[in-house]
């Protein structure tokens, strides 16, 4: 036994869920005290604003924000809830689905059966198994969305505070956006630790001593939190950049006005789209990570002596990492919001590299108390029908080498996206000679920056495997989101910083400010590229650990690649990658076309819209992009979700093990350099603008014929960093997830084809 008792772990992990609560409302409470308004009764005297040396009427620039916020912020609320209505309908199918397949393993018996994996035991009927797995895939479901929306919410919150503040110095703005950045990121964490928390304890009430039937349905909760994940990633990111794209394509390159600039239609849309695709489906996105990893590290330890010697507080070791993880993200933010100010620009994203930085190493020491403390000194883990013997130190290694790959990884990313380094301003240099090198130098840079992460995420897992078998992996891709608070906290600062840059704009604030708020965006670009690094990384290793979990509950012991059964499935699997990102590609695409004859429409028809005399008409590009994205989100999610049924179903368990290994060999080099190409685009087109070295200078001013090359990768770049990219980790992890959910079914009915053949 490990010296942490019991009932010391059932109060520690739901004290650390509900601090982590507490302290996002504190952090809400410090962002609400900016006030956005009208009313000179709000304590603004003129003294507060050293800056505005315009004479613009900071009364009326104060209006001005509190009406694009507003805007904003109903278009997004309106775009989820018509969302999370499509999506309603899915999860009560889907939900009979997992119902209907689980149930019918036993041909819905409710008598009792002998366990798969402690000889000699009675465990719960497989239809329970069915019911409690529903019941944890619309819980899991449930918390995804409110993640999402709560993200949402505050990023809307957030944007023209952080727009007003840059008056006072990019110090304070810096604090703002950073501040709502973190009430995402513990909301998220502390709300997916508490309700899984929850979950565990009602389901044992039923389960009782039947650990495995309880952590096998819990399994449902990740499903629940991906399949989410991946329709608000789809369909937010074909929302955003669709708006994107055709905002640009029309305003910068045709017409040669500002980006964010007032008189171009598709500004609000553009803006909407991105807190419904960058924060609302990131959060939902990072849930679903970590929902599976805690499941399959769960999952793997109710099959080894954990589960099957009763032992609560070993048991629990994948909570209580994720429990001192929010404490120490606590600790990290307090660096970045109270103990060091920002005085300069130059400063910023060194401070939030140092977020990533502080926060890995506190973990290293948190995990190796949790280790110490929680696990006994000697236990066996299962491996593939065989048991592994494991000391408490080993976990202790695999942990860590997760959590520091997940910065190695973070790193890499940096380096490859971030204007400061050499890469990106190779691709800014390009632009020189036109359009078509700057898409040749960042392809090749894209394909480049996958080789550090996959040595990263090689060396965990060979790390992790060695010493404590699928276990092993699966809390190693635990330690990489252990830190998701922070991970959090600095990639929806970056959302939020590029709202605010837009909002100074529309709002016609004086050149001083925006470019505060363009320096907060550039360094919010490279954090994004960060956050989706961790994301892509995690999911390669959550799904191989889901993957390894899948395999044991399907009853194979090796999986041979030179069987003909199985090589399909990989060759087919390394595939899936591709045609998915085909679809998102296209219905980006497409609805870009239409937003582009759209904006262009408006420019010819409305007169007075050029000389800036008269409004254009927001409502129609929202629409444009509202209904876009909920027709596209359709086929790419249904491919997701129907390949696993589909192949198990009708090609047995080996195939289906054969499709998850290729999806996921491909899929994250795919996902990796996609997302590293469109953000160094982005950064070389932020580097060109922004002039502040003389390379950029010789290369700009903005309309220069550089700048215009700069503008088409960025814009090529666009559906490739936030809409296929991103999307690829969930395909990963969800088809894996789900594979495991309806393991027994496969294993039972599976492989119908060949039965027959």
């Amino acid at each position: 036994m490990g010296m942490l008792s019991e009932g010391l772990t059932q109060v520690l992990i739901p004290a650390a869920a509900l601090v982590g609560i507490a302290f996002a409302l504190l952090q809400w409470y410090l962002v609400s005290k900016v006030k956005v308004s009208g009313d000179s009764s709000n304590g603004y005297s003129g003294k507060l604003i050293e800056e505005e040396e315009d004479g613009i009427d900071s009364l009326e620039v104060s209006i001005k924000c509190a009406e694009i916020q507003n805007a904003i912020s109903v278009g997004a609320t309106s775009f989820l809830f018509t969302q999370y209505k499509y999506l309603s309908v899915f999860m009560v199918v889907f939900a009979a689905i997992i119902f209907f397949f689980l149930g019918s393993v036993k041909g819905f018996s409710t008598k009792s059966e002998p366990c798969t994996y402690s000889q000699g035991k009675l465990c719960k009927p497989a239809l329970a198994n069915a019911a409690f797995s529903t019941l944890a895939f619309l819980l899991g479901a449930l918390t995804s969305v409110l993640s999402g929306f709560l993200g949402m919410k505050i990023a809307t919150y957030a944007n023209a505070r952080t727009t007003l503040e840059a008056r006072k110095g990019v110090g304070k703005a810096f604090i703002t956006a950073f501040r709502s950045g973190a009430v995402m990121g513990f909301l998220l964490a502390a709300n997916g630790l508490l309700v899984l928390y929850i979950s565990i304890i009602l389901f044992k009430i039923y389960y009782g001593d039947d650990w495995e039937g309880l952590y096998e349905s819990i399994t449902g909760y990740g499903l629940g939190g991906s399949s989410m994940a991946l329709f608000g990633r789809v369909g937010g990111g074909i929302y955003t950049k669709a708006a994107d794209v055709g905002a640009d394509l029309v305003g910068k390159v045709e017409r040669n006005i500002p980006e964010d600039d007032p008189r171009n239609p598709a500004v609000i849309a553009d803006n909407v789209g991105d807190n419904v695709g960058d924060i609302a489906g990131m959060g939902s996105d990072l849930f679903g990570s970590y929902a599976e990893a805690s499941c399959a590290a769960l999952f793997v330890a109710s099959i080894s002596s954990f589960g099957i010697s009763h032992d609560y507080t070993a048991m629990s070791y994948p909570l209580i990492i994720s429990s001192v993880g929010i404490v120490v993200c606590l600790i990290t933010t307090l660096f970045a919001t109270d103990l060091s100010e920002i005085r300069d620009v130059s400063q910023i994203e060194p401070s939030l590299k140092r977020q990533l930085v502080v926060s890995t190493i506190l973990m290293t020491v948190g995990i190796a108390m949790v280790s110490f403390f929680a696990l006994p000194s000697e236990f066996t883990l299962f491996n593939f029908g065989t048991e592994k013997a494991v000391k408490n130190w080993h976990l202790f290694f695999c942990v860590t080498i997760g959590l520091w790959a997940g910065l190695v990884i973070g790193y890499t990313t940096e380096y490859y996206t971030s204007n400061a380094y050499s890469p990106v301003q190779d691709v800014a240099d390009s632009c020189r000679t036109g359009a078509a090198t700057n898409v040749i130098f960042g392809l090749a840079l894209g394909y480049k920056s996958v080789i550090v992460p996959i040595f990263a995420i090689a060396i965990a897992i060979y790390v992790s495997f060695s010493l404590a078998a699928m276990y092993g992996i699966a809390v190693a891709a635990l330690g990489m989101l252990s830190t998701i608070a922070t991970g959090l906290a600095i990639d929806a600062y970056g959302p939020i910083s590029d709202n605010a840059g837009g909002i100074a704009e529309m709002a016609g604030m004086s050149h001083k400010i925006r470019e505060r708020t363009d320096a907060l965006d550039a360094a919010g670009n490279t954090t994004a590229a960060i956050g989706k690094g961790f994301a892509i990384g995690s999911a390669a290793l959550v799904s191989l650990a889901l993957f390894g979990a899948f395999v044991s509950r399907a009853g194979i012991n090796t999986v041979d690649v030179l069987t003909p059964k199985v090589f399909i499935g990989l060759i087919v699997g390394a595939m899936l990658p591709y045609w998915f990102s085909a679809m998102t590609m296209k219905s980006v695409g497409s609805a870009a076309l239409k937003m582009v004859e759209e904006v262009r429409r408006q420019f010819n028809t409305i007169p007075g819209l050029m000389e800036g005399r008269v409004k254009p008409d927001y409502a129609n590009c929202v629409k444009i992009s509202t209904d876009a994205s909920l027709r596209e989100m359709i086929p790419p999610g249904a491919l997701v979700m129907l390949t696993p049924l589909i192949t198990g179903t009708l090609f047995g368990v080996e195939t289906l093990a054969g499709v998850l290994a290729g999806s996921l060999v491909s899929g994250v080099q795919v996902a990796i350099s996609a997302s590293n190409t469109g953000g160094a685009w982005d950064n070389a087109k932020k580097y060109i603008e922004a002039g502040a070295s003389e390379h950029a200078k010789s290369l700009g001013p903005k309309g220069s014929d550089a700048h215009k090359a700069a503008v088409i990768g960025d814009t090529i770049g666009d559906p490739l960093k936030d809409t296929s990219g991103p999307s690829l980790n969930i395909l990963i992890k969800l088809m894996a997830v789900e594979s495991l959910v309806f393991a027994p079914f496969f294993a039972a009915h599976g492989g119908l084809l060949f039965k027959f053949l």
